[in-house]
């Protein structure tokens, strides 16, 4: 029986329904343009500059409206919330899929931006909390390894789209899926139970006051997770890039990045198999190190490329789950929702930027120099998460 009253048993259909939930959410959004923004640049004759543009709004959106969505599920919950990011999902789906200028399509992306923060990684997690309290750890894990499986599932289900369908129609498709499959899960399998603390007058900036020893680590948490977003969205948007600029052909990239999922999922498993015997802050770690080597060995010049991003992908497969697991043990499931949602805001900017900050350093600094930079900012993670585990052992190891 866990903290709240739910018996384990219970976790199954539960951690299942969020993980398809989780899957859809990233697959309609974050994952979306991957293949859409081509035909949808060829259909309409719109910059492909300005539709990729609208992710990083969309992105943006979801970082400012983070805080107020880890507010609403510590007050009411987070099945309402979860909820709501489905409608909000498949509206803005709907306002792509009918878009009939740009600046219509730009406004879907604010849709779904707010769809977005209500919805993806940071809520869910926060979700999670509200249900088992301190014992949310392993259903965490267990849905970042459902959420790893996002880009497998929906690219090639995207690809299908729009080979029966234009895009127009794979886009109110996707909406149906929202609203068809994710908003039944919520709201008939996800618990009620998942509340907080009930609404009361007081200031909800109360509710999460924190002491110095607390404030300087999630301080640094936030730095840890900027640089964290900023490395994986660089890396994501631009490895097949990077990797040609090292003269691999483009068949050769891709094989290579194709590894990027299998090295997640494989690191996440290793983490469950573990049980979560020992503290997150280890699990962070873990992932700083990995990422660190192996973006060193690509900065480096090394021939291990294969290597090096296998390694890379592991680290960040289980940041996932330290950005997650690590916050509640530090700062206790009462504070974890808001704190979940502050923690999100300059993170998710920060995402939303850099694509954009990655085009400009390959084009003026070039491959190279544009690899050594990000392992400098993957070792600045580890001395950041060092500086963490020195400055919070009192509250991390209570």
């Amino acid at each position: 029986m866990t903290a709240t009253g739910m018996p384990d048993a219970r976790r199954w259909p539960v951690i299942s329904a969020l993980g398809i939930v989780q899957i859809f959410a990233w697959g309609s959004s974050y994952y979306l343009l991957a293949v859409f923004a081509s035909p949808i640049a060829a259909d309409t004759g719109w910059s492909l500059s300005w539709i990729v543009g609208g992710l990083s709004l969309g992105l943006f959106v979801a970082g400012m409206a983070s805080p107020r969505v880890g507010e609403a599920i510590r007050h009411h919950g987070g099945k309402p919330v979860l909820a709501l990011s489905a409608l909000l999902l498949a509206a803005g789906l709907l306002i792509l899929a009918t878009a009939p200028v740009l600046p219509v399509f730009i406004a879907g992306w604010i849709v779904l931006g707010i769809g977005m923060g209500a919805g993806l990684y940071d809520a869910a997690f926060a979700t999670l909390g509200g249900i088992y309290g301190r014992e949310a750890r392993s259903a965490i894990t267990t849905l970042t390894l459902w959420g790893g499986f996002a880009s497998t599932v929906c690219w090639p289900l995207s690809a299908f789209f729009i080979e029966h369908l234009d895009w127009r129609w794979s886009c109110a498709a996707y909406a149906a899926v929202q609203l068809g499959i994710c908003l039944p899960l919520i709201l008939f399998v996800l618990p009620a139970n998942g509340r907080g603390v009930p609404k009361s007058p007081a200031s909800s900036e109360a509710g999460v006051q924190l002491s110095p020893l607390e404030q300087r680590a999630y301080l640094t948490m936030m730095a840890i997770m900027v640089l964290a977003g900023l490395i994986v969205t660089i890396v994501s948007v631009h490895l097949l890039t990077m990797l040609q600029g090292r003269d691999l052909s483009l068949a050769e990239a891709v094989a290579l990045g194709a590894l990027i999922g299998p090295a997640q999922v494989t690191a996440r498993l290793v983490e469950m198999a573990s049980g979560g015997r020992h503290h997150p802050i280890w699990t962070l770690a873990a992932a700083a190190g990995l990422s660190a080597v192996g973006l060193a060995m690509l900065g480096l010049g090394l021939p291990l490329v294969g290597t090096a991003i296998f390694l890379y992908a592991a680290g960040n497969g289980i940041f996932s789950i330290a950005r997650g697991a690590l916050p509640l043990a530090l700062f206790g499931a009462d504070r974890y929702a808001p704190i979940m949602g502050r923690l999100a805001r300059p993170s998710l900017i920060a995402q939303a930027l850099a694509p954009t900050l990655g085009a400009i350093l390959l084009t003026t600094a070039g491959t190279d120099l544009t690899l050594k930079l990000l392992a400098l900012l993957a070792a600045a993670n580890i001395a950041l998460v060092a500086l963490l585990w020195k400055g919070t052992r009192p509250v991390a190891f209570a």
